[in-house]
């Protein structure tokens, strides 16, 4: 990996919920990612029920090649636009673009490298959507001199990041050691601090992103997904860990972290030990919480309920999304968003 061409000074990566611009989504189609003409049919109906549902909050971005627009049209509504950037897969949390701003309102694309989460898969437009993305929009990009992806990396848009190491502190994505890493991390996003908890390497696509488990919904206040009590989980054994050093841990102000959990579905529609059940996925937009719903009416009403006390200004949209935690993802990994 070269040298990092770090962002200018006054630049980072703001949180979240702060206005957007506009959300970045990308359309799965059959190729590299996926040979299953329905099972694909299956994820671009549920992708198009996202993006026509963020579209009533704010303005949306589909990415596809040109080829696939006449047939898209089909699923995706006209509040919908549609750009022709060709892609394999829909995770645009982690090939889209990164933004960045500063307070003169200059914004900025940071490339974090991705590469197939290690190489898994060869995706060979997702590896593109950054940079095309930064060329429509004439946005400077700039190179974090590292690999790996945004769904890797919480950030509070205050000085703090949280991530589990395995999905960064990994050959697969990066050769040099935690500290380096850390320090163009932090140089990446414009932040100060970094809380690393292990995670769990070589068991899922990601590496066990951590924005599956644990978000931040304010500076200083994290919600945390409470794993199943299960002793021979790995990933349960693994949240567990990270929530332990989350209670001790101290963000870039200084500030202890209040953890508000919500649970995971006891009774899901889907029942797989590989089916990605996370409350946590969920997309902050312009006036929404977007988030999924597993089938489990108890916990689905908590975590709705638990959404709205910590976004009190916001309405909480759930919606069954069935395909992406079959193809280990959420909501959050589906989403970018271009701050305004």
């Amino acid at each position: 990996m070269a040298q990092p061409n770090p962002l200018p000074e006054g630049f980072r990566v703001p949180a979240e919920d702060i206005p957007h611009l506009r959300t970045f989504m990308q359309w799965p189609v059959l190729g590299p990612a996926h040979d299953d003409a329905d099972f694909v049919d299956y994820l671009q109906d549920t992708i198009a029920r996202i993006a026509n549902t963020i579209a009533a909050f704010e303005p949306v971005v589909l990415l596809m090649g040109k080829q696939h627009i006449g047939a898209a049209r089909q699923f995706v509504s006209n509040d919908v636009e549609i750009w022709d950037v060709p892609t394999d897969d829909l995770w645009c949390r982690d090939s889209g673009p990164l933004f960045a701003r500063n307070d003169r309102g200059g914004q900025a694309v940071v490339n974090l490298n991705f590469n197939g989460w290690g190489d898994r898969m060869a995706n060979p437009n997702d590896r593109l959507v950054a940079a095309r993305v930064a060329e429509r929009l004439d946005l400077p990009v700039f190179d974090s001199g590292i690999v790996g992806e945004p769904g890797g990396v919480e950030w509070d848009g205050d000085g703090t990041l949280l991530a589990h190491e395995s999905s960064w502190v990994n050959p697969n994505r990066n050769t040099l050691g935690r500290s380096e890493i850390e320090a163009r991390l932090l140089r990446a996003y414009g932040a100060e601090k970094m809380i690393w908890a292990p995670g769990v390497a070589g068991q899922d696509i990601t590496d066990d992103h951590i924005d599956a488990l644990a978000r931040f919904t304010e500076p200083g206040t994290v919600l945390f997904q409470a794993p199943y009590p299960d002793d021979d989980d790995v990933f349960s054994n693994s949240a567990r860990v990270t929530l332990d050093i989350l209670k001790t841990a101290r963000d870039a102000r200084g500030r202890r972290l209040e953890i508000v959990e919500v649970p995971s579905p006891e009774y899901p529609r889907i029942d797989d030990e590989e089916f990605v059940s996370s409350y946590a996925n969920y997309y902050v937009c312009n006036g929404a919480v977007i988030c999924a719903e597993f089938g489990d009416m108890d916990t689905n009403q908590e975590t709705i309920q638990t959404l709205k006390d910590l976004y009190p200004d916001r309405e909480v949209v759930s919606l069954n999304v069935d395909a992406l935690g079959e193809t280990g993802g959420g909501i959050h990994c589906a989403t970018q968003q271009q701050p305004a």
